[in-house]
């Protein structure tokens, strides 16, 4: 960083921190994800100021030479960083099985780190951090929509007390392809009938959880009585 900053400086800098912190804003809230437009350009431009506050108190006039051991400013930006991770593990959230908002959280840290950038004049640095994160962000969400990913489901199944069996019922299922194992079996005194809970395990789409082709014949067995898929 220079010791000395003219207005032009500084108003490239909060330019860039604006330009990088909204088109990420933008990505994010075209996409309908937490941390929209607002939140990025926020971030990223407080963390360019706090970079140019740093750079504004550089200034050596007046101070000896060994003034910068006890006038600790980059202690400013590692506080911001370390309250970011606050924040951004605010926006973890784990709900009936999934983690939601470790994006949200990285996207956070992210922008903060290119407002550390472009507030402290590291101006080629932000740009080709800025480029990397947005390839990440935008390029990869293709790539990650058609990844093939390890999927976990429950299938529920009223039956008759004996039919269908066990076995039958499980290589059905690894026939087309799922792995299981058998989570419980109950049996209904009442009425004769038997629930069982199946836990299937398989690599599908993570944007397609539609039941399991196999369930259509499963039903239409006249001795299972009712079924009830959950991915979990």
């Amino acid at each position: 960083m220079p010791l000395t900053l003219t207005w032009q400086d500084i108003a490239i800098r909060l330019a860039l921190s604006v330009l990088a912190g909204g088109l990420i804003g933008l990505d994010r809230g075209e996409h309908g994800r937490p941390a929209g437009l607002r939140t990025t350009l926020l971030v990223c431009l407080a963390a360019a100021v706090a970079m140019i506050q740093t750079n504004l108190l550089l200034a050596t006039t007046g101070r000896t030479t060994d003034s910068f051991v006890t006038l600790d400013l980059m202690r400013l930006p590692l506080g911001i960083l370390t309250g970011m991770g606050f924040i951004g593990g605010g926006a973890i959230l784990r709900r009936d099985g999934f983690v939601l908002g470790v994006t949200t959280a990285a996207t956070l840290w992210f922008v903060t780190v290119v407002g550390l950038c472009f507030g402290g004049g590291q101006i080629t640095l932000g740009i080709v951090s800025f480029a990397l994160g947005m390839m990440v962000l935008e390029g990869l969400r293709w790539f990650d929509y058609r990844m093939k990913q390890e999927q976990h489901g429950t299938l529920y199944l009223t039956t008759e007390r004996d039919e269908p069996k066990q076995e039958a019922i499980r290589a059905i299922a690894q026939k087309a392809g799922y792995k299981t194992s058998v989570a419980s079996v109950g049996y209904v005194n009442q009425t004769q009938q038997r629930q069982i809970e199946l836990r299937l395990q398989w690599r599908g789409l993570a944007q397609n959880p539609d039941a399991p082709s196999f369930l259509r014949d499963l039903v239409s067995d006249p001795h299972v009585v009712a079924a009830q898929w959950k991915v979990s």
